[in-house]
């Protein structure tokens, strides 16, 4: 059965939609996903604006501003909940791997 899209996000989607809960334009999401993550996830610019535009029309995110070629975006409602449902989703796994592993998943 196929995957509805955006029922779960890819880590560079959940990072994408976390940075827009703060105005930003692409180069700053760029920046921001590799500070947020010390470096460990990189979009680079045709990942991004291809989600982007995703984001735009499935109403996750809209756009603010426009200079130029510069575009800025913010998150809406829409992809408000899919972040916070990705977060669930992945606490429940993290649960899961607590609960099943010999001694917690303690390390």
């Amino acid at each position: 059965m196929a995957r509805e899209k955006f029922q779960t996000l890819t880590e560079q989607m959940f990072y994408i939609l976390l940075c827009l809960q703060w105005e930003c334009c692409g180069a700053d999401i760029m920046a921001r996903v590799r500070e947020m993550t010390a470096g460990r996830v990189s979009v680079g610019p045709g990942t991004l604006y291809n989600l982007l535009e995703s984001f735009l029309s499935a109403g996750m995110i809209l756009e603010t501003k426009v200079e130029g070629r510069k575009r800025s975006y913010l998150i809406t409602e829409a992809g408000q909940a899919a972040l916070e449902e990705e977060y669930r989703r992945l606490q429940t796994l993290a649960a899961d791997y607590r609960r099943f592993t010999p001694g917690g998943g303690a390390e």
